[in-house]
């Protein structure tokens, strides 16, 4: 029996307007009165999220920044937060920079880029939030703490190069990982959506088995292998749907609500 559902937001729950279906609503709602716990699991930032589980009433722990922050959904209240250290971020950054790749980078509720363009205007409207210009260096010199993401935008063959390079110089002190084509994330190596969920769970004690994971992209990985029952909507990308026990209807056509439907509501 299913217990707990995590579903990712952009490209699943959400269609392309970046809204949720009105019948993925009533299903998320139904799932919650019988007893399920459902959460989101995303790479968005928290605050880019909040709005989503406000709107489905969902207080509970929700997944952000692809596992690098955990926060309760209707207080904020952070409950888990794992972070690039701040030399290894700003190296990175001064990398890319070089290469003339669109770099964003993220602490807690607030994103930077040095230059705002096309590409942060279109991830502002997205994320319904600002995206601010800083002197990226010597906003990370006084940094203390570290921050949860940085996240490439551009081409996805000039991305492939870069994330190929970088790769090859820091696998074992980050974790490279992305959500659509056009972007290139990159977090601490301990971190990613499946071992987050799995910590979730083993909170509520509750097994792999009683746990459903949907989601459509790479950085979706973890938790659907994880998961007892994964679930890739129509539209994920093909790895993922090679790796999940089950795919539902896109993003478009209500695909979260018809997994619920199939898998928790009708108790199969």
């Amino acid at each position: 029996m299913i217990r707990l559902v995590a579903t990712d937001l952009d490209d699943t729950l959400l269609n392309q307007e970046w809204k949720i279906s009105s019948r993925n609503i009533k299903a998320i709602h139904q799932a919650v009165k019988q007893g399920v716990k459902v959460t989101l699991a995303t790479g968005r930032m928290a605050v880019a999220s909040r709005g989503y589980a406000q709107e489905l009433g969902l207080d509970v722990p929700i997944i952000t920044y692809h596992g690098a922050l955990v926060e309760q959904a209707l207080s904020g209240e952070v409950l888990y937060r794992k972070v690039i250290p701040v030399e290894l971020a700003a190296e990175i950054v001064e990398i890319l920079l070089k290469k003339e790749i669109h770099t964003q980078i993220y602490i807690k509720d607030r994103v930077f880029v040095r230059k705002t363009n096309a590409y942060s205007e279109q991830y502002g409207k997205m994320s319904n939030l600002k995206v601010e210009e800083a002197d990226v260096g010597k906003l990370l010199e006084r940094e203390p703490e570290g921050l949860e993401k940085i996240l490439c935008i551009g081409e996805e063959a000039v991305l492939k190069r870069a994330a190929s390079e970088l790769r090859q110089i820091y696998s074992d002190r980050l974790n490279f990982t992305s959500s659509k084509p056009y972007f290139f994330d990159m977090i601490h190596p301990e971190v990613n959506k499946g071992t987050a969920l799995k910590a979730l769970a083993e909170q509520w004690g509750i097994r792999a088995e009683g746990v459903m994971a949907v989601g459509d992209s790479l950085n979706d990985r973890e938790m659907i292998t994880y998961a007892g029952i994964g679930v890739a909507v129509e539209n994920a990308h093909p790895e993922i749907k090679k790796i999940a026990d089950y795919i539902t209807s896109s993003n478009k056509e209500d695909g979260v609500a018809k997994a619920l439907e199939k898998f928790v509501l009708n108790g199969e």
